[in-house]
Parts: structure tokens; C-alpha cells; sequence
């Protein structure tokens, strides 16, 4: 039943057409607080489901304001790991939340970050595998975020390390790994090509170019992945649900980065503005 369950609820934060997933990280507030774009979380949820992102991510707290009475459903991946900017040590995340308490609050799948090369480094994996157990004693998807983050990482964006982060988090037992894009098609092929479960990338911080969002995103769809978990680059957009349609035509409906941006401009409609009805969330 375990295996059904994890079926079912993989299919409320994945496009079971496509087999790709546009998910929008809104997890900030621990970290940095109520940045730009996420002080109204009702409003901000509303924009990224009119959009037509598969999932979003937030903590606990915020279940309440994420839950839509109305309107298309969203898939809700809970965060189980924080830190925050204040600490003398941000890299080293602790848990905050349980796989329990997620089914408990109505999640559909669960979500870990993991940073690799610093001194917290040892109780983040600890803390990884405690969580990878209680998923699949649940039935419960998880998406392991894992960075290259401290006074061993000389280059986060090196292929090398992207690539060992990726390994890891598949040998640690997540569904879904988020790592940082590698800056092209042939060094994110070989990220892809080292883990045989679904690889999805960072937005990063807030980029100026449109067109550098999507050339990212189409870039690592031609490498093979498996989509997005985006976060700044959609809600901190000027419109974005806008933005989440551009994303999604390229994930989802293999658009080009050039329909992404007839989309922002207005020119072009989604190729199938009701698709991904899959998603099942807060809502």
C-alpha cells in the first residue's frame, strides 16, 4: 500500500503526461524572511496555481494560507529542514518538522536540504537518512535539495560536485533531487547521467534576463532533466503567473525558450492553458 500511496501523491507534484514537474520553492521566510513577493502568502500561492505550477514548497506554518477552497489544485511539498541568515552558521541545517506531522497536515510529498562541505555537513546526513526511512515507511515522495555549501567548495557550480551531490541524494533514498544547474546542456547531462532518479534545478538568486531564466530551464530539459523547483525568478516576477505559464510551456509541453517569451510578452498563449491537471494539493 506504501508503494500506491507514493504512486498517488508522486502524481500530485508531477505531470503524469510530461513526467516532468514546475515547482516553486516558498520556503524563504525561515531563512530571510518575508522577502519581496511572499509577504501575502494567500496571494502568492493564487498567482503560482492560476499559473499552473505542479507543486509548491513551504513550511508547517503556512499550510493554512497555501489551502485553496476554490479554483485548480497545487501539489504541496512540506519542508522538513531550516536555518536562518542570522546564524554564525547558515549552511547547517536542522529539522523542524517530521514525515508524520506532513501526512498529518495533508503534504504530498516532503522535501529535505542538504548542504555538503561544512562543518554541519555529518548531522545534515544524519538527518537525511532518519527522513529518507520515515518517507518510505509512509509512502511519502521526497525531494532532497542538495548543495555544495562550505569551506571544502572552492566552485558550487562545478560539474564534479554537482555531480556527487546529485549521486548522493539518490543513494540516500530521495524521489526527486534539486541541485544547482551546471551553466550548460553538456556538463548538466553528465549531473543527469550519474543519477537515475528525476534531477530538477535551483532558480538561484533573482536574475535581470528573462531570457537567461529560460535559456536555463530549456537548457536543462535538452540535458534531460526533469524540471524546475524555481523560486525568486517566479514570484518575485512582475507577474507570476505569467511567469509559471512561460516555465511550464517549456517544461511540460516542450516549448522553446522563444514561445517562453512570446508568453511573457503576450503574444502567444500557453499551448494547453488546462494542463497538469494532476496536481492535488493544499486545495
Amino acid at each position: 500500500m506504501t508503494i500506491l500511496g507514493k504512486r498517488i501523491r508522486m502524481e500530485r507534484i508531477v505531470n503524469r503526461n510530461s513526467g516532468k514537474t514546475v515547482i516553486v520553492p516558498m520556503d524563504h521566510g525561515i531563512s530571510v524572511g518575508p522577502i519581496d513577493g511572499l509577504e501575502d502568502m494567500k496571494q502568492a500561492v493564487q498567482n503560482i496555481a492560476q499559473g499552473g505550477a505542479n507543486a509548491i514548497v513551504m513550511h508547517k506554518g503556512l499550510v493554512q494560507e497555501g489551502h485553496r477552497e476554490e479554483g485548480r489544485d497545487i501539489g504541496l511539498i512540506l519542508h522538513l529542514s531550516a536555518s536562518t541568515c542570522l546564524s554564525v552558521y547558515p549552511n547547517a541545517k536542522t529539522l523542524v518538522c517530521s514525515v508524520e506531522e506532513a501526512v498529518k497536515l495533508g503534504a504530498d510529498a516532503v522535501s529535505i536540504h542538504v548542504n555538503l562541505g561544512n562543518g554541519g555537513e555529518k548531522d545534515m546526513l544524519n538527518d537525511f537518512g532518519k527522513v529518507s526511512y520515515d518517507a518510505r515507511t509512509w509512502g511519502m515522495p521526497l525531494l532532497a535539495m542538495i548543495y555544495p555549501r562550505g569551506e571544502n567548495i572552492k566552485d558550487e557550480f562545478d560539474v564534479k560536485v554537482i555531480k556527487h551531490a546529485a549521486r548522493l541524494g539518490e543513494e540516500m533514498g530521495a524521489d526527486i533531487v534539486k541541485v544547482s544547474y551546471t551553466g550548460s546542456v553538456e556538463t548538466f547531462n553528465e549531473v543527469v547521467s550519474g543519477c537515475n532518479v528525476p534531477v530538477v534545478i535551483a532558480g538561484g538568486p533573482r536574475m535581470d534576463s528573462e531570457k537567461e531564466i529560460l535559456e536555463m530551464v530549456k537548457g536543462s530539459i535538452e540535458a534531460g532533466g526533469a524540471g524546475v523547483s524555481i523560486g525568486r525568478n517566479v514570484f518575485q516576477y512582475k507577474d507570476p503567473k505569467i511567469m509559471v505559464r512561460a516555465i511550464s510551456c517549456i517544461v511540460n509541453e516542450g516549448g522553446s525558450v522563444e514561445d517562453g517569451l512570446k508568453i511573457l510578452e503576450g503574444k502567444l498563449a500557453p499551448l494547453h492553458p488546462h494542463e497538469a491537471k494532476n496536481a492535488k494539493m493544499t486545495g
